[in-house]
């Protein structure tokens, strides 16, 4: 970012109270004093989501979109060890786009550490009209249940999830699915009226009806009127089926009785007031949805059963009927939903996305057992072992989840596994960084998949669990068990580095349950290994049907020396790339010889020089220019325009060539500034489609010059083009000198 920048935005996103702007409107300071920018500055979150929408606005990482889309900001999130996850949704033309959504994680110093997006910029065009109408969308959203409610009005959405992105309706219906309470969303093709995904909202579990005894909760009221409200936790309450919280006279509850509801609230608030307790001491998240609140909780639901619908936890009974459902670890494991629910991406599609939720949710029962550590319910990892829901004991064992029929590894059927199976290589992977594969002290043993280390040795249940909770903070839509890998060996090097014990444990332990090492994950190294890259020349000018050089250096500059691997992008129409040779070891050179065609457009072009290592990659520019005899098509306004501070200024060209414009056109823009990071530069073409030239921000001022850019256009060539210039920030004036557009 700009120098000042920061300050003058933190100050902005103080005025914003963390609201969620759009990406272009994100960093916008308005005026404002120096008092301000200061006490904005100090705060740590502002600072963290300064950058992380800086990092969204410039396109960095996977984050890149074409222009028909746009981020907006949706959730500031405080995590262990001083970072910050700031998740974001996406729209497409302005409708909601489902598996859009993205994360980065940033310090409260302002840097960004890592960023994650569901799915990338859609390349391919999506209609917006839909012809299946709402009505008729609604109706067969209804087909998924046996029995319907209620529905709400269906939104239109762009679903990006599966093998192309598509408009649907998303629709919501609720009732009743094989006889249990089901709230499903349904998305419905809007060209096709097929049902192209669903998913239900309904996350069901199972569990003990234990009771506590004699425990001390949090509730609400004086005199001679209470209330099972915890008036210290936002949000938390327990009662019966019709919502309210059960009241009192005094503030003594319950009477020991496995079939009294009034003491299956005494068991579930005891139970998620440990469960905040330990989330808040162990994992740094504040209250069950991360910014300070919690959900309502049901007892007295008439099934065998217990869920979270999304909105609250509802807890039935045993079998036998002797017994609530509300252990520590089954209302853990059903806040655990709704933790799952309120980190990014929320809850995803598909059974490998809801059998990581569901085994997100018996992570949290084992947590809070071990923080509350009742000698009455002894920490395991045993999922509703007292309840003895079917007379067959615990209904899943995480450390060996074979024991319940369930998976112990990954494999390609997990797709296709039922949910609370599949939430087998989860929960197997945990108890394996947790405790190791033969822990002793009583403690079983694991079993270790094929393929996998012949041992792994645990590093306890708390700092296990700090590594899923910043896993967790990265989660997308789109989540599956290769990205909660990725995810957690990520979160494991942010929170104790990458030569740590804690990182290495966390790769052997996914290896033990079956999950390979991913491409471009964390490493678990303090190798330290890095390189440069440069060109010699930067640029060059020929005739099309000519080839131009440049020699690619490299140089180790950490470490040890390490294989590059070379590649171009960004060549013009009818070019060709080629390297020789086409990897090298950091330290040696190669030479790059760009070939065009006699076809190839006059005009100049960036062109984007890749080195891929080991340690990551490094990327140069290298701009040539296509000369030619193509007259005509290349037109210039060389009107300076004066660039103030939080202004907009517009220049226009009218072009009389013929045709169509040949995609990307070639901008040629001169601009005396200061700091070019300052800019956000627009195209509009001549049927009024604006397109993004460039973003602002940065993480540093440099002054603008003359820039080259290639924008892909759908255009008549002839008519009025226009640039606009977008200062962004303070501090820094200048002036648009001229540009030239090749169409």
């Amino acid at each position: 970012m700009r120098r000042g920048a920061l300050l003058a935005t933190a100050a902005a996103l103080a005025l914003a109270g963390l609201a969620a702007p759009t990406t272009e409107a994100a960093a916008k300071p308005p005026p404002g004093s120096q008092e301000l920018v200061r006490s904005a500055a100090a705060d740590p979150a502002q600072r963290a989501a300064a950058a992380a929408d800086q990092a969204v606005a410039s396109g960095l990482d996977d984050l890149r979109v074409t222009p028909n889309e746009s981020y907006r900001r949706s959730a500031v999130t405080a995590g262990a060890g001083g970072m910050y996850y700031v998740s974001y949704e996406r729209t497409y033309k302005g409708l909601p786009m489902v598996g859009g959504d993205a994360v980065v994680v940033a310090d409260g110093n302002g840097r960004v550490r890592d960023t994650s997006a569901a799915s990338g910029a859609t390349t391919l065009g999506v209609s917006t009209t839909p012809s299946v109408s709402a009505a008729s969308a609604t109706e067969t959203a209804k087909t998924v249940l046996t029995r319907v409610d209620d529905s709400a009005a269906p939104r239109l959405v762009v679903l990006a999830w599966g093998h192309k992105p598509r408009l649907a309706w998303e629709a919501v219906v609720s009732g009743l699915a094989s006889g249990h309470p089901s709230i499903q969303h349904v998305f419905v093709d809007a060209a096709t009226g097929e049902i192209a995904d669903s998913y239900d909202q309904v996350r069901e579990g199972t569990g003990t009806g234990y009771y506590y005894g004699t425990v001390t909760i949090n509730t609400s009221g004086s005199g001679s009127s209470y209330s099972m409200t915890d008036s210290t936790r936002s949000g938390l309450k327990c009662g019966g089926q019709n919502g309210s919280a059960y009241t009192g006279t005094d503030d003594a509850w319950g009477t020991g009785s496995g079939t009294n509801l009034e003491t299956a609230c005494v068991d579930a608030l005891y139970a998620v007031q440990r469960e905040w307790d330990m989330l808040s001491s162990w994992l740094g998240r504040n209250g069950i949805n991360g910014s300070g609140g919690g959900f309502p909780t049901r007892v007295g639901l008439s099934d065998v059963n217990a869920y979270w619908n999304g909105s609250y936890t509802n807890f039935g009974h045993s079998q036998d009927n002797a017994r609530q459902a509300t252990s520590i670890d089954v209302v853990a494991h059903e806040f655990g939903h709704a933790i799952f629910q309120t980190t990014p991406g929320a809850a995803g599609s598909g059974n490998e996305n809801g059998g990581i939720n569901e085994g997100t949710g018996d992570i949290f029962g084992a947590l809070t057992e071990a923080y509350a550590n009742n000698p009455n319910d002894a920490p395991d990892y045993q999922v509703g072992e007292l309840v003895n829901l079917v007379g067959d004991g615990p209904i899943r064992y995480m450390y060996n989840p074979s024991l319940a029929g369930d998976p112990n590894c990954y494999s390609s059927s997990i797709p296709s596994t039922e949910v609370h199976a599949a939430a087998g290589p989860l929960n197997h992977w945990f108890y394996l960084l947790a405790e190791g594969s033969s822990p002793g002290g009583g403690k079983p043993s694991s079993p270790i998949c094929s393929g996998g280390p012949s041992s792994v040795t645990g590093i306890g249940i708390q700092k296990a669990g700090k590594i899923y909770m910043g896993a967790l903070q990265r989660k997308t839509s789109t989540w599956k068990y290769v990205n909660v890998r990725t995810a957690s060996v990520a979160a494991a090097v942010e929170l104790y580095g990458a030569s740590s014990t804690e990182c290495a444990t966390t790769k052997a332990a996914w290896s033990a349950a079956g999950v390979p090492a991913q491409s471009g994950e964390a490493s678990c190294s303090s190798s330290g290994n890095d390189f440069s890259m440069s060109l010699s020349p930067t640029a060059g000018t020929v005739a099309p049907g000519s080839a131009a050089t440049t020699t690619v250096s490299t140089s180790t500059t950490s470490g040890s020396a390490q294989t590059v691997a070379l590649t171009a992008s960004g060549l013009p129409s009818g070019a060709t790339a080629s390297f020789s040779p086409s990897s090298v070891t950091s330290g040696g050179s190669s030479t790059l010889t760009i070939a065009t065609s006699a076809s190839t457009p006059s005009g100049t072009y960036p062109v984007t020089i890749t080195g891929t290592g080991s340690s990551g990659g490094h990327t140069a520019t290298y701009t040539l220019t296509v000369s030619g005899t193509s007259g005509g098509r290349t037109f210039t306004n060389g009107t300076d325009y004066t660039i103030n501070d939080l202004t907009t200024i517009t220049s226009p060209i009218t072009s009389t060539a013929s045709g169509n414009a040949v995609s990307p056109v070639q901008l040629s823009v001169t601009i005396s500034h200061t700091c070019a990071e300052d800019l956000r530069i627009r195209l509009q073409g001549p049927n009024g489609t604006w397109y993004t030239v460039k973003s602002s921000g940065g993480v540093s001022c440099t002054s603008f010059g003359t820039r080259t850019y290639s924008v892909a256009v759908t255009q008549p060539a002839a008519g009025t083009w226009t640039l606009e210039v977008r200062d962004q920030y303070t501090l820094d004036t200048g002036y648009l000198d001229s540009w030239s557009i090749t169409v």
